[in-house]
C-alpha cells in the first residue's frame, strides 16, 4: 500500500496520475497547502521541505521498512521503477525518458509556476516579472514543441516523461501564455489528456481546489517567508 500526500496542484496531479495509470493500491491523504498543513510537524517528517507531494511505501521491493519519497520527480522515479512500467529498461530509452522528466523538474515546472505567481498571485503588477516567466515559457513550450516532432510522446512511448509534463502544461491559461502557436504540443496534450487514468488522475480531490487568486488566506499560507 502506497500513502500519497498530495493536494489538486500540477506537482500532486503528476504522481496521482501515475498511481492511477499504475493501478496499484493507494491511500490518498490530503494536504491542504492552502491552510498551511505542508508545514505541520508530522508531515515534515515525511517530507522535510514542506512541499507536496510525498509517499510512504509500505511494501517496498526489500519487503523492509516503510520507504518515503518525497520530490514529485524522485517520487515519479521509484514507482516507475518499482513496477517496472513508464520508464524504457533499454539504456538509451531510459536516458531519453530522464532528461525529459529532469527538464520538466527543473525548467518547465518552475518557470511556469514563476509565470502563473506574477501573472495572477502579485499584490501589485510586475512587468518584468511577468514578461520574464511567460518568455522563458514560450521558450520551454517551443522546446517540448520540437520535441514532439514526429513523436506521439515525449520518449516515443507514453511515460513518467508526459505524466510530469501534462500537469504543467494544463495550467497554461494560468500564466497567460497561449498554446496556439505549439500546435505538436496541443495535439500530445490531448493525446494525454483522453487517456482515462489521467483523467481520473486529475479528478482525484477536485472539490478540495482553491483558486489561490481569490484568498488571502491561501496567498498567506503558500507564500510567507518561513
Amino acid at each position: 500500500m502506497i500513502d500519497l500526500y498530495s493536494w489538486p496542484a500540477p506537482n500532486g496531479h503528476k504522481v496521482q496520475i501515475l498511481v492511477e495509470e499504475l493501478g496499484i493500491p493507494y491511500r490518498l491523504i490530503p494536504i491542504d497547502i492552502t491552510q498551511g498543513a505542508q508545514r505541520e510537524a508530522g508531515y515534515r517528517a515525511i517530507n522535510p521541505n514542506a512541499r507536496i507531494p510525498a509517499i510512504v511505501d509500505h511494501a517496498p521491493v526489500d519487503g523492509g521498512a516503510p520507504v518515503t519519497v518525497f520530490e514529485s520527480g524522485a517520487v515519479m522515479l521509484y514507482l516507475a521503477e518499482k513496477e517496472k512500467r513508464f520508464i524504457p529498461a533499454d539504456p538509451r530509452q531510459r536516458i531519453e525518458v530522464l532528461q525529459w522528466l529532469f527538464w520538466q523538474v527543473g525548467g518547465l515546472g518552475p518557470m511556469m509556476g514563476q509565470a502563473q505567481h506574477f501573472f495572477r498571485y502579485a499584490p501589485q503588477p510586475l512587468p518584468y516579472a511577468i514578461e520574464r516567466y511567460q518568455h522563458e515559457t514560450r521558450r520551454l513550450l517551443k522546446v517540448l514543441d520540437q520535441r514532439l516532432a514526429g513523436r506521439d510522446y515525449i520518449g516515443g512511448d507514453y511515460s513518467i516523461a508526459d505524466m510530469a509534463c501534462f500537469p504543467w502544461v494544463r495550467i497554461h491559461k494560468l500564466t497567460g501564455v497561449a498554446l496556439d502557436d505549439f500546435a505538436k504540443v496541443q495535439a500530445w496534450y490531448g493525446r494525454v489528456r483522453s487517456r482515462p487514468a489521467v483523467g481520473r488522475g486529475v479528478d482525484l480531490l477536485r472539490e478540495r481546489w482553491v483558486d489561490v487568486a481569490t484568498s488571502a488566506a491561501a496567498k498567506q499560507n503558500l507564500f510567507k517567508v518561513e
